[in-house]
């Protein structure tokens, strides 16, 4: 790419970027508070401890608390960065690295486009769409990984077209070594980014078993797989050797142990159970195979609304099944849509309940660039049908479908943007609505005497923490017993409700006033405020 596309293009994406975080003062949901809160520590040199729990899952002790061990660093050290580099400890110097990221979004896209097709037209259109992203769009300028995994899928495919994966052009030996612990140290960094990221460690290691190109060349096939995925492994560790280092410090074993009991929940809310020992292979069987099989046929309705109206915008997604087909055979495209069918599998059998709640969302955005270049590649198809039996004018027809494509990019994207931001449908709130409601909160928790320090237990803690720096925990899924154990040994001294959210306790928030443990002290807004009773 000229380094001119290339600017041109940063631009564009940067711009628009900027001209979204104008609107945002908050992370906005729990997964990007969450991130910006961690960068918030380690740029103020807490390291890799927080001050908040948002799930029992590994079944914390106490706090400070290892932070990450749900979700993975990668986002919270790019908001500590941004906040060393501009000296702002605070959400609009840790969104800094993530708009820049979202710049490069455009420009990726193109150069991802341009590698499989060699056409500028149709790397022209699917950076342009990628300028315009649609449902995308009020999530790339925050604190999550949304841009990260984008820039990351693309630069991956690009290095498995580089490797000249399933066609004798393979580069030369040395050179391939490079790339292929470049191809490892990029599924590092998606594993680095979400958890799940994992999967394309696998991908990296089915393209090193790749035969092709192999037998192209006469190589000794067994001694040059094993080098292969040597280089692979090799480029992973460098990125992950040192997390993985401090996951069996914590626990003993490679990876954190909450993460695998998400396999046995069997609702969303259960995310947030406790204890979390209660989370076992017989308690799931016990829900009985036809409740088994309802919330994975669930999820599988869901991501499928998400992969045609989300990923695919609706608009786009014939052109993107056209653009598939016309690019079978080749190696990035195969490779693509085999990581997007895994990660829609797991997504809808493995982790059903995350996944339709978000996860296929956030871990699909890998694909994203590949699908706006499917999508300019069938609309290039669609125009040549179009010349060849409608006598289409073709600069005339590729003019007008074109920038009809981008202007309604241009137009989704916007109706996506306002109704996020300011018009949601509930249960979502407007995107400030958290950081207003909890710095009004926690004034009034001033103004009654509580201490900075003492514990509050609230619906979302990362952004809670965020706004008032006060230590945070997450409301429990259960009644208002757990609640009150959960109070009790994590020494929380306020209870925030913002909704009916106790099983069987829905008149704590519709009536409030005193029960037993429990003192009420006033609402605020639309949250009500208790006060634990002999918890500390």
């Amino acid at each position: 790419m000229k380094l001119r596309t290339f600017s041109l293009l940063f631009v564009f994406g940067l711009a628009v970027a900027t001209l979204v975080s104008f609107f945002q003062n908050s992370p906005g949901y729990m997964d990007a508070d969450y991130y910006m809160a961690g960068g918030q520590r380690l740029a103020d040199g807490h390291g890799f401890q927080e001050m908040l729990l948002w799930n029992y899952l590994d079944d914390p002790q106490g706090m400070p608390h290892p932070s990450n061990t749900y979700w993975m660093p990668l986002a919270s050290l790019l908001a500590m960065a941004g906040m060393l580099v501009s000296g702002m400890h605070n959400f609009y110097g840790g969104r800094l690295a993530f708009i820049l990221l979202a710049g490069l979004v455009p420009p990726a896209t193109f150069t991802l486009a341009h590698t499989f097709t060699r056409n500028n037209r149709i790397a022209w259109l699917a950076a342009l769409l990628a300028v315009f992203p649609g449902f995308y769009l009020p999530f790339l300028a925050t604190s999550d990984t949304f841009a990260i995994s984008m820039l990351l899928g693309a630069a991956f495919l690009g290095v498995v077209n580089r490797l000249g994966i399933f066609t004798p052009q393979v580069p030369p030996r040395r050179r391939q070594a490079v790339l292929w612990i470049l191809l490892g140290a990029i599924a590092g960094l998606m594993h680095l980014a979400r958890v799940d990221g994992l999967l394309w460690v696998g991908l990296a290691g089915l393209a090193a078993l790749s035969l092709e190109s192999l037998q192209a060349r006469r190589l000794m096939l067994i001694r040059d797989l094993f080098g292969r995925l040597l280089w692979v492994a090799l480029g992973y560790l460098i990125v992950m050797g040192p997390w993985i280092l401090r996951t069996l410090a914590l626990f003993g074993v490679p990876f954190s142990p909450g993460g695998g009991r998400m396999l046995w929940i069997t609702g969303y809310n259960e995310l947030y159970i406790y204890p979390a020992s209660t989370l076992t292979v017989s308690r799931w069987l016990q829900q009985g195979l036809g409740a088994i099989l309802q919330g994975r046929l669930s999820a599988f309705g869901q991501n499928l609304t998400t992969l045609f109206a989300v990923q695919g915008e609706i608009f786009l997604a014939p052109l993107i099944l056209v653009g598939v087909w016309r690019t079978r055979r080749q190696a990035v495209v195969q490779l693509g849509l085999l990581a997007y069918v895994l990660i829609f599998t797991l997504m809808t059998l493995v982790f059903p309940y995350a996944g339709a709640r978000g996860g296929l969302l956030h871990s699909g955005a890998a694909l994203q660039p590949l699908f706006w270049a499917l999508a300019a590649v069938g609309l290039e198809a669609f125009l040549s049908w179009g010349v060849s039996h409608r006598k289409w004018v073709p600069q005339q027809a590729e003019i007008v479908f074109a920038t009809g494509l981008v202007m309604l990019a241009l137009l989704v994207s916007a109706l996506v943007f306002y109704n996020r931001m300011f018009n949601p449908r509930p249960p979502q709130q407007p995107w400030d609505a958290a950081q207003r409601l909890y710095a009004q909160v926690d004034a009034s928790l001033l103004q009654m005497g509580a201490d900075s320090g003492e514990i509050v237990m609230v619906n979302n803690p990362p952004a809670y923490y965020l706004v008032s720096g006060r230590p945070a925990i997450s409301i429990p899924f259960g009644d208002l017993t757990v609640v009150l154990s959960v109070a009790k040994r994590y020494h929380a001294s306020f209870l925030v409700l913002e909704f009916n959210q106790l099983i069987g306790s829905d008149d704590l928030y519709a009536n409030p006033g005193d029960r037993p443990g429990l003192h009420y002290l006033r609402t605020v807004d639309t949250a009500r405020i208790y006060e634990f009773e002999n918890t500390q």
